[in-house]
Formats: structure tokens, C-alpha cells, sequence
């Protein structure tokens, strides 16, 4: 028997009625923010979310914000089809879909992914006077990490998880940690700016061979496909010599975890070993404190992200 399709919103005010009139119910209202080209990771979120609220609605938005004109904004994948059956079969109720959650101005012309387009960091010359100009940004957790070699990126994810979060007004939402740096940033900005949301941080779900579930693995060549997987493993390797009792050097660390990388075929992008709370930088023997490992790397010119977290 196949599960009952969502209901499938294009606007803000369809998709606020909807939850509040579950609100009104009763019921709660669970939140899984996605950019689309769902794959098994997504699915835990949602499948998590339906074991703890009533109700749960996803949204699918590759939002422009958090890319430079530099990136992959363009080829970002999307599959909105296939998208909507895994959601059916993992219970989710509602899918808020809008073409765009930006005023662009009055010059820009167009709709949905054009009008989007000219919201990407740094893709028009000229500022529109009527354009979007209201931005949420933290000043410490976005700091550092990813931030580094994109520092635009935090500014537009929390931009449009605030809006989301306005708009969907959910009892509790559902962020894998993958994007463990994401994921803390706007845990943080729920708490600061008094939103009244859960923000729920799950595990990573990975592939067998160990690469974190990510939409850009389908832009992965077979032959670098074949060469991420040294991400997973350095971050492995490294995670094993930190726990097994032996002094645990954050400098160390960093550096076996780098060139395990860049032997297996990956552009080291960074790798960072932080405090897992505080996301500051940890220096000299790491042990006793909660640990993030984290790295980004390119493989061919697909950026991959991961981590483990662990006491040392």
C-alpha cells in the first residue's frame, strides 16, 4: 500500500495556515529544511521527526544565500518528483516548495530560480534599492570551519532557516550533523533570539563504505567518488589514535588526518580540530574534552564535508 502523497505548498501563507491549523489540533509540528536530491540521510531526519510530532512537514529550497557566484548554486541537483515520494513514504504531511524566498528588487525580473540567481553572493555588480536587506548572522560559532573559505555561507543559512522558521512555525526541526558546524549555529540562534524551536541535531547516516550521505555525491566522477571515501576514513583513523589512550595532540591529529586526505586524491580545503560546544580551536593534548574532528575537501571541484565528534 503506498503512502498518501503530502500536501505541497508554494507559498508562505499556505504553508502557515497549514501549520497552524495543525497547532490548532493539537498536534505538533515537526521541521526538516532541505535544498532537495533527498537521499537516505534526509530520510532518517524526516522518519525521526515523525516519531516525535504529530505531524511533519519538509522544505525543499536551494537557497542562493549561502552560495558565492563561485560555486555550484546552478548544478546544485534537484529532483522534485522523486523527492516527493520519498517524503510520502517516510510519513512526512506537508512540503513547503516556494520559488523564492527573496525580494530581489524591481529590476531583476523573471521568477523563481532567476529571480534567485541574482541572490547569490556577489552574482550582481549593482544592488537593487527594493532588494532583500535583512540578515541574521552570529558572531562567534560562524567563525572558523567552513566559514574560512566560505564566509558568506552562515549569513545565508541562518537568513533562511529564521525565514523558514517564521513561516512553517514548527513545535521542533530536524538537522543532520554532517553540517555539524550548521547545525550548532543555529541551535545557538534559536536559543539567542528566543524562537520557540527544538533545534534537533541527528547522526550522520553514511554510504557502506563510509562517505557521509550528501547531495553533492552525484556530482562526484566514478573516479573521485572512489577517492572521497578517504574522507571518512582519515577522520576514522584519526578518531581511533585519539581515544586509544595514548596522548592525543589536536596539531597531530590535523595534520594525519590532512595527509591521509591528500593521499587519497583529496584538495584539503581544512581540517580543524575544535571544541565540540564552543566550535573554538583546540590546541596541544586534546583529552578529556569533547572533541570535533572536522574536514572539507574538493574532489575534483565537488566539496565534500564531515566529521566525527568523540571524547578523548
Amino acid at each position: 500500500m503506498s503512502s498518501p502523497a503530502p500536501q505541497v505548498f508554494r507559498t508562505a501563507a499556505e504553508m502557515r495556515a497549514w501549520s497552524r491549523e495543525q497547532r490548532r489540533q493539537g498536534k505538533t509540528v515537526g521541521f526538516v529544511p532541505t535544498m532537495g536530491f533527498l537521499h537516505d540521510g534526509h530520510v532518517s531526519l524526516v522518519k525521526a521527526a515523525c516519531k516525535r510530532c504529530n505531524v511533519v512537514a519538509a522544505s525543499i529550497y536551494v537557497n542562493p544565500t549561502q552560495f558565492s557566484k563561485n560555486e555550484d548554486f546552478g548544478v546544485y541537483p534537484r529532483s522534485e518528483a522523486e523527492d516527493l515520494r520519498k517524503l510520502a513514504e517516510a510519513g512526512c504531511s506537508a512540503v513547503f516548495m516556494p520559488a523564492s524566498l527573496y525580494r530581489p528588487g524591481s529590476g531583476s525580473g523573471g521568477s523563481g530560480g532567476g529571480q534567485d540567481a541574482t541572490m547569490v553572493v556577489g552574482a550582481a555588480e549593482e544592488v537593487d534599492p527594493d532588494a532583500h536587506e535583512t540578515w541574521v548572522s552570529l558572531d562567534r560559532l560562524s567563525q572558523g570551519l567552513c566559514a574560512r573559505s566560505r564566509p558568506h555561507f552562515f549569513r545565508g543559512v541562518c537568513t533562511v532557516v529564521t525565514k523558514l522558521f517564521h513561516i512553517v512555525e514548527p513545535d521542533a526541526a530536524f538537522f543532520g550533523r554532517k553540517d555539524y558546524q550548521q547545525w550548532r549555529v543555529i541551535e545557538r540562534m534559536a536559543r539567542d533570539l528566543d524562537m520557540a524551536v527544538e533545534v534537533v541535531g541527528m547522526p550522520i547516516v553514511r554510504e557502506a563504505d563510509g562517505l557521509a550521505m550528501s547531495s553533492r555525491n552525484a556530482l562526484l566522477t566514478p573516479e573521485n567518488r572512489q577517492r572521497s571515501v578517504s574522507i571518512s576514513r582519515a577522520l576514522a583513523d584519526a578518531q581511533r589514535a585519539a581515544t586509544s589512550g595514548e596522548p592525543a595532540d589536536a596539531t597531530a591529529l590535523q595534520a594525519r588526518v590532512a595527509e591521509a586526505v591528500a593521499a587519497g586524491g583529496g584538495r584539503v580545503d581544512y581540517v580543524e580540530v575544535a571544541h565540540a560546544r564552543t566550535l573554538r580551536p583546540l590546541s596541544g593534548d586534546v583529552r578529556g574534552q569533547p572533541v570535533l574532528l572536522a574536514a572539507a575537501a574538493f574532489f575534483g571541484s565537488v566539496r565534500l564535508i564531515d566529521n566525527v565528534d568523540f571524547e578523548a
